[in-house]
C-alpha cells in the first residue's frame, strides 16, 4: 500500500481554517513542535516552563499569584477551577451566556456542586444587574464563586468583565470572580489585575495559537488561599500540589514537552508583534467578518445571533440562518470544494446558524479570502444573500 494512501488527495494551497478553535498555527510553532524531547534532568526542561509561565503572565497582565499548566483542554481547565474552588456540595453561581456557560455548571453539578444560574436571554450578553442581584439574594453567602464566560464561542458574544466585576463588589458579597478566557484570550482586552479577576481559566487552541492540548489557570492570592483551605478531595487537578519548583510536580508527572516549547514561540510572536497590535488586528478581521454578514443580512435570509453590535466578538462570529437549512451540509460543501472550513453552531443554536472564527494566525487577505468561499457556498446552496464580499472589502480599503 502507498504510505500516503490514508491522505486526501493533494490539493494546492492551504485550507482555510475559520473554527473558532483549533485556529490556524504559526510555522514557527508548528516547527517547534517537531523538536527531541529533553531528559527530565536537562536544565532547559524548566527553562521552557519558566518562559511559558512568564509569557503567559504577560499576557494576562497580572503580576500578582501563580499560574499552572494541565495536559487538557477548557474543560479540563474548568474542572480545575470547580475543583480548587469550591468544596464539595458547595455553591457557584454561573451567568447565563449559552451553550458554554451551561456547560461549566453541568460539569460543577456533575461533580457535587450545586449551581445557581441567572437567565440567559438569546442574543444578549451576561446582564451585571442580574449577577449583583443573585449574590444579594445569597445572604449567607453560600456561592464560593462566579463563573464567567467572557466569550461564548456558540453565541459569537464577549460579555463586560468590568461591568460584572463592578457589580459584584457593589453587593458586597465575597465570591470569588473566575473568569473563562479560552476564546477571548489573545483576542479581546483582558488585563486580570485591573479587572479583579481571582482566576483566569483557558487552553491553548484559540488565540494562543498552539495545538489543542494544553489548559491553565491563573490565580491571585486570595483564590489561592481559597484553594488552600478548600477540604475537597482532589489530586490531579490540585493547584496547591502542584506550586513547586519541580517540574516533575507542576504538572503531577512529565510535562508536555512540545507542547509547551510551541507555546513559548507562540508566547514570544505575540509579543514581537506587540500585544495591542495583535488584539487590534482581531478587530480588525471581526470587523471584515461583521461588515460581510451585514451584507448577506441585506437578502433577508441572514443575521448575527448578537444583537448588540458592541457586544460582538472579536474571536467568533455567529451568524442565523433560516429554519430547514442544512448546516451540515453548507460547511461540507464549503470545507471540500472551496477549500474553508467553519464551524456550525453548538447548543441550543445547533442547527440555527453558523460560525465564522477570525483568531489565530491569520491577516486580513485571508479573512477576504475566507469570506468569498463561504459566500459562493451560500449561493451555490441557494440561499439568498447579499454582497458580503463587496462589504468587507470596501471597509478594508476604508482602513478599518
Amino acid at each position: 500500500m502507498n504510505e500516503t494512501s490514508h491522505l486526501d488527495a493533494r490539493i494546492p494551497g492551504r485550507r482555510l481554517l475559520q473554527s473558532p478553535g483549533p485556529t490556524p498555527i504559526p510555522d514557527a510553532v508548528l516547527h517547534a513542535l517537531m523538536g527531541q524531547p529533553m531528559d527530565m534532568g536537562d536544565p532547559r526542561v524548566d527553562e521552557t516552563i519558566a518562559a511559558c509561565e512568564a509569557g503567559l503572565k504577560r499576557l494576562l497582565q497580572t503580576a500578582a499569584g501563580d499560574v499552572f499548566f494541565f495536559i487538557c483542554n477548557g474543560h479540563g481547565a474548568w474542572e480545575a477551577a470547580i475543583e480548587n474552588l469550591v468544596p464539595a456540595g458547595g455553591t457557584v453561581l454561573v451567568p447565563g451566556t449559552g451553550h458554554f456557560s451551561e456547560g461549566w455548571a453541568v460539569q460543577a453539578e456533575a461533580l457535587g456542586r450545586r449551581v445557581r444560574r441567572t437567565p440567559w436571554v438569546e442574543g444578549q450578553a451576561i446582564d451585571p444587574a442580574a449577577v449583583a442581584q443573585a449574590l444579594r439574594d445569597d445572604p449567607g453567602h453560600d456561592i464560593a464563586a462566579v463563573f464567567v464566560v467572557h466569550t461564548d464561542t456558540s453565541s459569537g458574544i464577549t460579555s463586560d468583565l468590568a461591568a460584572i466585576g463592578a457589580a459584584m463588589r457593589a453587593s458586597g458579597h465575597p465570591a470569588l470572580f473566575v473568569a473563562d478566557v479560552v476564546a477571548s484570550l489573545g483576542a479581546e482586552p483582558f488585563a486580570m489585575d485591573a479587572l479583579g479577576v481571582d482566576m483566569a481559566v483557558g487552553a491553548s487552541q484559540k488565540g494562543l495559537m498552539c495545538p489543542p492540548g494544553v489548559g491553565f489557570v491563573a490565580t491571585n492570592a486570595r483564590a489561592f488561599a481559597a484553594a488552600q483551605a478548600n477540604p475537597a478531595p482532589r489530586f490531579y487537578w490540585d493547584i496547591v500540589r502542584r506550586k513547586s519548583e519541580l517540574s516533575y510536580m507542576k504538572f503531577c508527572g512529565t510535562p508536555p514537552q512540545n507542547l509547551l516549547a510551541a507555546l513559548r514561540v507562540a508566547f514570544g510572536l505575540i509579543e514581537n508583534e506587540g500585544l495591542p497590535q495583535v488584539l487590534a488586528r482581531h478587530r480588525q478581521l471581526a470587523g471584515l467578518v461583521h461588515a460581510a454578514v451585514a451584507g448577506w443580512a441585506e437578502a433577508g435570509a441572514l443575521g448575527f445571533f448578537a444583537q448588540q453590535p458592541e457586544r460582538r466578538s472579536n474571536a467568533v462570529t455567529t451568524i442565523t440562518v433560516p429554519a430547514g437549512t442544512d448546516i451540515n451540509a453548507l460547511r461540507a460543501l464549503a470545507r471540500e470544494h472551496y477549500q474553508v472550513a467553519f464551524a456550525g453552531a453548538l447548543g441550543p443554536l445547533q442547527g440555527r446558524g453558523f460560525r465564522i472564527g477570525h483568531l489565530g494566525d491569520q491577516n486580513p487577505a485571508a479573512m477576504l479570502g475566507a469570506i468569498g468561499a463561504i459566500e459562493a457556498a451560500l449561493r451555490a446552496q441557494g440561499l439568498p444573500v447579499g454582497d458580503g464580499v463587496g462589504h468587507a472589502v470596501r471597509r478594508l480599503a476604508a482602513g478599518a
